[in-house]
């Protein structure tokens, strides 16, 4: 007797994956892709190509067969660079142990987070913040929760909201200055107030310094650089903003060799290396990209002076972005939401903006604008919203 009936397969998924949300950011995109005529003030990376010499560089390692993996924690001689680098932000990092290039600086924090917590650990993340942090939080059975930013402080965190929400199982926070979606930076004594908290409760940071180069008033200050915190940060940074480097996917982490040995060891296995031709290119970057470097820097600011002052003045309040290049203006006077102000924006005005509330709770009432596109592009959209905002 043969056994006709078989079992019906049951898709066998992970329970904390299918609780997490896709990314907010790309349901705009899906929507905008089907239409015409669409200004995207939504993305998040620079309109400019990668410099040409730095291609060239990538071009010349293919030309001469360099196509093998590298050494696990990325060629020497870029992490040398990197060290190099990183030390005009009064760092010091050990290019053998304490450097790993990764694939992307969302690969750095996901190492980051898989290296140090552990199921049921707290990590505080100062909120609105970049899409990936809580649910990567999630992934590796920790706990996040929200520190919450304003805009009548220029959404910079403050020590006592941190220390509130400090508990017995609080392991780490994950700090993003310059931020995104707010463009707010941190400056050195506000910084240090942070640090004071942090090292009363012992906790371990995070501190993704990926737009460290894009700041236009002060200079950055890097949270290791801080007195007593160079040995409990993990700092991340990478290529794709300061460099316009996005598509290469090419970023790195920096930390006390304590934690860098086992953020390798995850490496090893989850990836390997990072691409090789990529490498190269960063070592290009990093050895005459300075300049190119600089020259975006000046656009940004430019843009960003234009596209601020032109938003106040169609009623739409928005504080000055110390960094990065994201404008995040307040919508409330219009009476809508974040999600409703961005999906008929774009569905009546073909400009594509994030709501805030992607970028967590605190970023209800807020949209984030990208100014890293051109000046003919930035005032087009901002005519079709001021348009917009008169029809509400």
């Amino acid at each position: 007797m043969t056994m006709s009936n078989h079992l019906k397969h049951q898709p066998r998924l992970s329970q904390t994956v299918k609780q997490i949300k896709p990314s907010g950011i790309r349901r705009f995109f899906d929507l905008a892709s089907t239409m015409e005529d669409v200004i995207s003030l939504g993305v998040g990376e620079p309109d400019f190509s990668t410099p040409w010499n730095v291609r060239e560089a990538s071009i010349a390692s293919l030309e001469q067969g360099i196509t093998s993996y590298t050494a696990n924690a990325g060629l020497l001689e870029l992490r040398q660079l990197i060290s190099g680098y990183l030390s005009k932000f009064d760092t010091n990092y050990s290019p053998e142990n304490e450097i790993v290039v990764t694939v992307g600086a969302s690969e750095g924090i996901d190492l980051a987070l898989r290296a140090t917590i552990n199921p049921g650990d707290e990590v505080l993340i100062v909120e609105p913040c970049f899409v990936s942090y809580a649910p990567l939080v999630s992934l590796v059975g920790g706990i996040p929760v929200a520190v919450p930013t304003s805009i009548e402080n220029g959404f910079k965190v403050i020590a006592t909201e941190i220390e509130q929400r400090v508990t017995n199982k609080t392991k780490c926070i994950l700090l993003s200055y310059p931020n995104n979606p707010t463009g707010a930076i941190m400056e050195k004594d506000e910084l240090e107030e942070i640090a004071q908290i942090i090292q009363k409760h012992d906790l371990l940071v995070i501190s993704d310094e990926i737009y460290a180069e894009l700041t236009y008033d002060v200079n950055h200050v890097s949270v290791p650089a801080l007195k007593g915190m160079w040995e409990r940060t993990i700092l991340i940074s990478g290529f794709s903003k300061s460099f316009a480097m996005t598509g290469w996917r090419l970023g790195y982490v920096a930390a006390p060799e304590v934690y860098a040995k086992e953020m390798l060891k995850i490496h090893q296995y989850a990836m390997m290396c990072a691409s090789t031709m990529a490498q190269y290119a960063a070592i290009e970057a990093l050895t005459n990209g300075r300049e190119e470097m600089e020259n975006m820097k000046v656009s940004y600011k430019q843009r960003r002076n234009f596209f601020v002052k032109s938003l106040k003045g169609i009623g739409l309040d928005c504080h000055i972005p110390g960094g990065a290049f994201y404008a995040f203006p307040s919508i409330t006077s219009t009476g809508l939401t974040s999600e409703e102000f961005a999906e008929k924006l774009l569905i009546e005005e073909h400009v594509a903006v994030v709501p805030g509330t992607v970028f967590g709770a605190g970023g209800e009432g807020h949209i984030r604008c990208s100014y890293a596109t051109s000046l003919q592009q930035l005032e087009e959209a901002l005519k079709r919203i001021d348009r917009f905002i008169k029809n509400c």
